[in-house]
């Protein structure tokens, strides 16, 4: 009684998913982790070399839990089906996409993903060079909408939410801005839109106009 749990992988893995869910990947550290864990850095790094370790485990853990559905034999289907997992599985956990960013740490099981947005890209037409400019531009598109929702969720938390926007919006001069003016009763609802879909349809069918037609 009183004994702190026994030190474990599976249970570093739990701590440092709870802190991330939470408080996003800034507050990740081995000495926090530590600290939640009763323990010291020095025991966690019997368990996991480091903080990309433990980020890499977390990433692996969270894409088996999607399984592979079968994707359209068409090429463009198959891409903007690729597409649209890539951002259902991102928008599960926002803190993945903030360690996706960094361009270095990914999860191999969800490398299949990438695989089909590549494949479908280059059955539409492009050349494999055209194909990963593709997936890169998908990629930015997905990570900056999955980004800016999750900062628009937790700024939008808050009791005062929305007072500065209201205000610079009342205050527009309609001659100077009269597109603006115009909708700024509407502006609240229309930017609150989840229109990733069409977004990305749109940004599909312009890649395969620039590159294939």
């Amino acid at each position: 009684m009183g004994r702190p749990a026994r030190l474990s992988r599976e249970a570093i893995v739990a701590a440092a998913r709870r802190i991330l869910g939470a408080e996003g990947v800034g507050s990740l550290s081995m000495r926090r982790l530590a600290k939640d864990l009763d323990s010291t850095p020095m025991a966690l790094y019997h368990h996991v070399k480091d903080k990309d370790e433990l980020l890499l485990l977390l990433l692996e853990e969270h894409a088996a839990q999607f399984p592979r559905p079968d994707l359209p034999p068409e090429p463009r289907d198959q891409l903007t089906k690729a597409a649209q997992l890539l951002h259902d599985i991102l928008a599960e956990c926002p803190w993945i996409v903030e360690v996706l960013a960094s361009d270095d740490l990914m999860a191999v099981s969800a490398l299949w993903i990438v695989e089909n947005i590549v494949d479908g890209a280059v059955r539409c037409g492009m050349t494999p060079e055209q194909a990963v400019y593709a997936y890169r531009v998908i990629w930015y598109y997905t990570a900056g909408e999955l980004m800016l929702r999750a900062s628009r969720g937790e700024h939008y938390s808050r009791p005062d939410a929305g007072a500065h926007r209201e205000k610079a919006f009342a205050n527009l001069d309609p001659a100077q801005f009269p597109r603006l003016s115009a909708l700024a009763g509407r502006w609240p609802t229309l930017t609150a839109r989840d229109t990733h879909r069409s977004g990305l349809i749109a940004v599909i069918d312009g890649l395969l106009r620039q590159t294939v037609g």
